[in-house]
Parts: C-alpha cells; sequence; structure tokens
C-alpha cells in the first residue's frame, strides 16, 4: 500500500487508512470513555463528576497565508473546535511546530502571533509545546493538542430519529476561499476563510437549552458538510434528510465553487458546527447561535428520519431526492 494525498484529505479514503492501517497496528485502549476506536473528534476520560476531553490534530495548509487567516489562527481553532463538539470548554493548549531550514523568521513571528491572538479569544492559554527544525523543503507544519472539561461529553454518534439538524453559518468558505486564491480567481468580494474557535456558538445553545439536548455534534472540516452528516448518520445507524435550499451558502462561494466544479458541501469550513437537537428545542437553540457573532447566519436544515438507515438525502429546490454521497477525499488538497 502507497499513502497519497487523498488518504490524509477526509471522506472514505482516509477513513479506509484509519480503519484498515492505524487501528489494526495499535493496541486500542479506552480510559473509560470515548476512544480512538470510535474516531470521534478526541478522546474522553472520566474525571470524578465530570470528563477530560483531550484532543489533537496537525496542520499542513497551502498557502500558510490565506485570506481570511493563517496556519497558526487555523492551528488553535482547529483543536479548539474539536473540544468544542464534544462538549468540552477549552483549558490548554499545546503547540508543536516542524520547521524547515531557512524558513523566514518574520513569518513565524506572524504566525505565532496569529497564534496567540486566536487564543486569546476563546480564550484559552497556550502552556507548553516542542520546535524542531528539519532540512529545507518543507516550509512549517503546525500540530497543537489541546484538553477540556465537558460536563457531559457530546459525541457524532448520537443522533436520533426525529431530531433537527442545525448548521451555525454558511458552508464552502474556507475551502473555497482557498481554492479560489490559489486559482487566482478574483470577485468583487474578496472570498475569505472562516477560520475561527466556535466555543462560543456551542456553550450559547448549551446554556439555552442544556447539554443533555444536544443529541450529536462535528465540526465539517475535512470532505465538508457532506463527510461530517454521512459520518453522523453512519455512527447513529439513522437516516439523515437535508433541504438543499436551507443550506446557507454564500453567492460568491456558490460562485466560485461553480467555475471550479466542486460542490462546496464537500469542502472544508473551519468554523462552524453541525448539531442535532431534539425538535422541540430546535428554533431555542438557533436563536441562541444567531446571538452569537460567529453563529449569526445558522439555519436549520434538515432532520433526522428512520429511513435510508447510514445514508444522507438531499431534497432539491424542485423538489426531488437525491444521496448525498460523502466525498472519497477533500477536493481541495492542504487546506488544514
Amino acid at each position: 500500500m502507497k499513502i497519497k494525498l487523498e488518504h490524509g484529505a477526509g471522506g472514505e479514503i482516509m477513513e479506509e487508512l484509519l480503519r484498515d492501517v492505524i487501528l489494526k497496528n495499535l493496541s486500542l485502549k479506552s480510559a473509560g470513555g470515548i476512544g480512538l476506536d470510535q474516531l470521534d473528534d478526541g478522546a474522553t476520560i472520566p474525571l470524578g463528576d465530570k470528563h477530560l476531553v483531550f484532543t489533537i490534530d496537525g496542520h499542513t495548509v497551502k498557502p500558510l497565508f490565506f485570506p481570511g487567516g493563517d496556519i497558526g489562527r487555523l492551528s488553535v481553532s482547529g483543536t479548539v473546535n474539536d473540544l468544542a463538539v464534544m462538549g468540552a470548554k477549552p483549558l490548554a493548549l499545546a503547540n508543536s511546530m516542524i520547521i524547515g531550514e531557512g524558513f523566514d523568521g518574520e513569518d513565524l513571528k506572524r504566525i505565532l502571533n496569529s497564534m496567540d491572538e486566536t487564543a486569546r479569544e476563546v480564550p484559552v492559554p497556550i502552556v507548553t509545546g516542542d520546535t524542531k527544525v528539519v532540512e529545507d523543503g518543507i516550509g512549517i507544519f503546525v500540530i497543537t493538542a489541546g484538553i477540556g472539561i465537558a460536563e457531559r461529553p457530546i459525541s457524532d454518534a448520537g443522533a436520533k430519529v426525529g431530531d433537527v439538524v442545525i448548521v451555525s453559518g454558511t458552508v464552502g468558505d474556507h475551502g473555497i476561499a482557498l481554492m479560489s486564491h490559489r486559482e487566482g480567481i478574483a470577485f468583487e468580494t474578496e472570498l475569505e476563510s472562516d477560520v475561527a474557535p466556535i466555543w462560543e456558538v456551542v456553550e450559547a445553545v448549551a446554556k439555552a437549552i442544556g447539554w443533555e439536548n444536544i443529541h450529536a455534534m462535528k465540526d465539517p472540516t475535512r470532505g465538508g458538510l457532506s463527510n461530517a452528516l454521512n459520518e453522523m448518520a453512519k455512527k447513529a445507524d439513522v437516516g439523515i434528510l437535508i433541504r438543499e435550499t436551507d443550506v446557507p451558502v454564500r453567492p460568491e462561494v456558490r460562485a466560485a465553487s461553480d467555475m471550479l466544479g466542486i460542490n462546496p458541501f464537500d469542502v472544508a469550513n473551519e468554523g462552524k458546527v453541525v448539531m442535532v437537537v431534539p425538535r422541540e428545542h430546535a428554533e431555542e437553540a438557533l436563536e441562541a447561535m444567531r446571538r452569537t457573532e460567529r453563529g449569526e447566519n445558522a439555519a436549520i436544515i434538515g432532520e433526522v428520519i428512520d429511513r435510508y438507515r447510514g445514508k444522507v438525502l438531499v431534497e432539491t429546490g424542485i423538489g426531488g431526492k437525491r444521496f448525498l454521497e460523502p466525498p472519497a477525499g477533500d477536493p481541495v488538497p492542504r487546506v488544514c
């Protein structure tokens, strides 16, 4: 087996690598909560009447600086968001950098300042780290780990028939912004990544409806909304039906997607959460999201159904239905 870029891009090819290679060659240990074998956004460890949540993420975005953010903001946001969608208030981050010889020192300062500013937004401290310098040619890789405390951990496998699916804002922003930037496609309004920490959005909903009424969450990063919904449906053994016209997509993102031949549902987001809640709490959850800075474009996009278990259906604007398949891999490589 030869490892390809697609193995790290989310979607079905990456799932095969995780299932058939990584999980089969590790002695999986659980500390009494959610472990590696469940392939959630992190692991949970019981700690008295609460749970410690632990996650780690590597970042290899190209270019390092892009409209709306950079690898520093991305690395902090990505780890904070993995904690947030498991219901954990971020407590501390660790940062490891692998830097290629000859990397520009001013760019390194810029990345570190961006990490610091983003961490202060949450707020969460960066408390420890490690730095390695290797031969020229790699640029910089940033690996961040995080711990948080959850009153009640949330998994991505808890969706129940009758629940409602909410997304906290427009989809496709990050992946399409990076791809447009790489291809030199210009618009009157510049496309920008949505990269941002989303703990504020998640906490607002929890305060409004209670942690017990958030049945499942996921941040739709690699593989985008399509992959996130398919994972949630498969893990919970339920069907998910979404309405295409209800999914918020910025007009400029849709225009760029059409030009590039990419479905905005399939590309990474770095500042959004997909949340599944009981129908009776959906409107309250939606309003709580919309009152936050990062959730003003939140929308109810669908529901959990008892048919087509493990699958996601899309109701089109003309009333037809089709399956929303998970992408084989993110069509925009090196975005996170």
